[in-house]
């Protein structure tokens, strides 16, 4: 069976934010190894130049090493997307196994990973890769599309696993399709932590959730649409909302589980909204303090709005349509709507057009790195408007923001003592996004402009040592909303 890229076309929130391509009109390269994989990466002009890497046979911590250049940031226990853009990576042939190395994707965008199987990934024990996750995003990563992959364990924590699907950190505008889960005992996690609630907009649908402990997922803050999953044997917990999480959850099928949909194990409560699903065989236990299952008769507690169009199928028959078209080796099928398998077209798809709801533009130049200084700052400006804050733009929050008392102005952030700064990256709020039209970026010292330029994104120029930068807003199509004005070293 040959594949080609992004076949079936993208769906969810990947389709937001400018959608996910991929490596869409890139090279097309081959790779049977791990180092393959990275020695393609490291061969393109630029860490934003699409491509697209087919990958057959089996890759392992035997034919990985880490691979240098300029266009890649590579390790050796692991397959490592690091600070890098529009690439593609797709089983082809006979298939694609990923055995005990795992795929981590951390500062990254516009990501497709298609058709492949990852397997027994293990944070100890020998060979560790990964953290223990098959497949795990970290540190500002946006639009990344996983479909039609298979993630398995072979058990628990105890045994050396950890997630099959773990996002934290800053992770936005993700799509799991078309999915197996299985033999673990966390499915997936988004956030790491309570105060981990900055990763947003994930949607999971047409996956086989089977034999696992709990997490599917695990959802901290943000919003997640989970429609159209199948659960079998989830032995503890299913969706665990939790920490002000939103879960939208539409027309799944749970069937022999434990507690498949509530807050479990904390007591900050999470929330969702449901319709159409079946509870088959479900067992749902009393509440407790920290334990808040959903049954036994599930009901919304809030409301989500979801951006995008979708169609559902009904829950009746959605076992016998994930059995048909989830996990790698496939090919590629997807349902039509009314939960008959239906073949793709081919070829790479083009995402389907924005349709409003929140939105981030991307990046022009790769993700920033390292530390965010901004965060042990202050910050000042011009006028703001009312109800806003200058300290909105460098609390780590997209929820809060500033805006100028018109459509232009200035925020600074600002330092006690001379900070090297050589790159900002500016983030309009959700409703907001576009508004920004031309700017200036100033060293505060010195008034001298840094650079110059039209859009929010990430910035870079020169390295300036200073105690506070500048972003001027000298043109806009509305009144700005900054949620976060960000400062990096390099």
């Amino acid at each position: 069976m040959r594949a080609n890229a992004a076949t079936g076309g993208v769906t969810g929130f990947a389709t937001q934010n400018g959608g996910t391509t991929g490596g869409q009109g890139g090279q097309v390269v081959t790779a049977s190894t791990g180092s393959a994989i990275h020695t393609a990466l490291c061969n393109r002009a630029s860490s934003s130049t699409p491509i697209v890497i087919q990958v057959s046979g089996t890759i392992n911590h035997g034919n990985t090493t880490k691979v240098s250049g300029d266009s890649c940031n590579t390790a050796a226990d692991r397959i490592e997307l690091k600070e890098i853009s529009n690439v593609t990576i797709i089983g082809v042939g006979s298939g694609a196994v990923f055995d005990q190395l795992g795929i981590h994707i951390r500062d990254s965008s516009n990501i497709i990973i298609q058709n492949v199987t990852v397997r027994n990934v293990k944070k100890s024990g020998s060979p560790v890769s990964n953290g223990g996750d098959a497949i795990g995003m970290e540190s500002t990563v946006r639009n990344v599309w996983v479909d039609h992959v298979t993630l398995e364990a072979s058990g628990g924590e105890d045994e050396g696993f950890d997630g099959l699907f773990d996002l934290k950190d800053d992770v936005e505008y993700v799509t799991l399709s078309y999915s197996i889960l299985r033999n673990s005992g966390r499915g997936g996690l988004i956030g790491s932590s309570e105060s981990d609630t900055g990763n947003n907009y994930i949607t999971f649908h047409h996956n086989a959730y089977s034999n696992i402990d709990s997490r599917t997922p695990l959802l901290r803050g943000g919003i997640a649409h989970i429609y159209n999953n199948s659960y079998t044997n989830l032995v503890e917990s299913g969706i665990n909302s939790r920490a002000g999480g939103r879960a939208k959850v539409d027309n799944n099928h749970f069937k022999d589980s434990t507690d498949v949909l509530g807050t479990f194990y904390t007591t900050e409560a999470g929330f969702w909204q449901v319709s159409g699903n079946i509870f088959d065989n479900v067992t749902w236990s009393a509440p407790s303090g920290d334990h808040q299952p959903a049954g036994p008769n599930p009901t919304s507690n809030t409301t989500v709005s979801i951006p995008y169009s979708y169609t559902l199928d009904g829950a009746s028959c959605v076992p016998s349509i994930v059995a048909q078209t989830a996990g790698a080796n496939k090919g590629l099928q997807v349902s039509n709507g009314n939960c008959v398998p239906t073949s793709p077209t081919g070829g790479p798809a083009t995402p389907p057009p924005t349709t409003g709801g929140p939105t981030t533009p991307p990046p022009t130049t790769p993700p920033p790195s390292g530390t965010n200084l901004s965060l042990s700052g202050g910050a000042d400006g011009s006028s703001k408007a009312s109800g806003t804050s200058y300290g909105n733009v460098k609390d780590g929050s997209m929820t809060t923001y500033w805006s100028p008392s018109g459509t232009t102005g200035s925020i600074s952030v600002k330092w006690s003592s001379a900070t090297s700064v050589a790159r900002i990256s500016i983030r309009e709020a959700s409703g907001a996004t576009g508004l920004i039209g031309a700017y200036r970026v100033l060293d505060g010292d010195t008034g001298a402009v840094l650079a110059t330029g039209s859009g929010a994104g990430t910035i870079s120029f020169g390295a300036t040592s200073t105690k506070k930068i500048t972003f001027e807003i000298t043109g806009a199509s509305g009144t700005p909303r900054v949620a976060e004005f960000e400062a990096y070293a390099s």
